[in-house]
């Protein structure tokens, strides 16, 4: 890693946690020592502070963004997902491709706040229930619908109402003004941050502009570091 990179302590004052890489998994089983159990405690540790920390301001809608545009990160959100519904009783939704969007508009504000006071959406019946209380929203097959940040607001509304719980996965921050807009409107954004490829000034610039317009940064997750092999397991292999 380049004396450029990010990790998440450059990020200072957010959550902390850290999706692992998988290249020394089969290694780290050895010993034992388990990186799928250590992904897991992050895992949960990642959904009882944000969901669950504090009672003057519950959390229910949460945006994943990550800071690279080629950072897959779905599996992520599906994965505090399984485990925000094992932690809980009420209903969980995970919502992903977004498409970009436009920057939102204070003009339609007005317009938004009609949006969600009109109707109940039906996003059950197109969503994939996965378990009791979980459920797959996938992106809505007209992308040019979405394409506003009024109808995008407009959707988060939606999934707000019909799901107790929800995690949406927006559009890289450092691409597409999607991930400020849908934060602007959720309870919050956590930003995914790769050990690798992430670098200091574009997190930076990233988390300027969100306190810029009073989005509230829940946290950071760090991933693809790779841990070195501890000697002694290394002697046993």
């Amino acid at each position: 890693m380049s004396a450029e990179a990010l990790s998440a302590h450059d990020l200072a004052g957010t959550l902390e946690w850290e999706a692992s890489s998988t290249e020394s998994m089969d290694s780290c089983r050895h010993g034992g020592w388990n990186l799928d159990d250590f992904a897991r405690e992050q895992l949960l540790g990642l959904v009882r502070q944000v969901f669950f920390s504090s009672a003057d301001r519950r959390v229910r809608q949460v945006v994943f963004s990550a800071v690279d545009p080629e950072k897959e990160i779905l599996s992520l959100c599906r994965q505090v997902g399984e485990v925000l519904s094992l932690e809980t009783e009420g209903s969980v939704a995970v919502m992903g491709g977004f498409p970009h969007i436009l920057k939102v508009q204070k003009a339609e504000t007005e317009v938004v706040k009609k949006e969600l006071r009109d109707g109940d959406g039906q996003l059950r019946q197109v969503a994939t229930q996965v378990r009791a209380n979980l459920w797959w929203i996938p992106k809505d097959g007209e992308e040019n619908e979405l394409r506003s940040a009024t109808a995008l607001h407009a959707r988060l509304g939606q999934v707000r109402r019909e799901f107790e719980y929800s995690i949406i996965e927006a559009p890289s921050a450092a691409e597409s003004h999607a991930a400020m807009a849908m934060s602007q409107f959720a309870d919050g954004i956590i930003l995914v941050l790769s050990a690798r490829y992430t670098r200091r000034a574009v997190a930076r610039k990233i988390k300027e502009s969100l306190e810029g317009t009073k989005a509230r940064i829940l946290g950071t997750v760090l991933s693809d570091r790779v841990f070195p092999l501890p000697e002694a397991i290394y002697r046993r292999l």
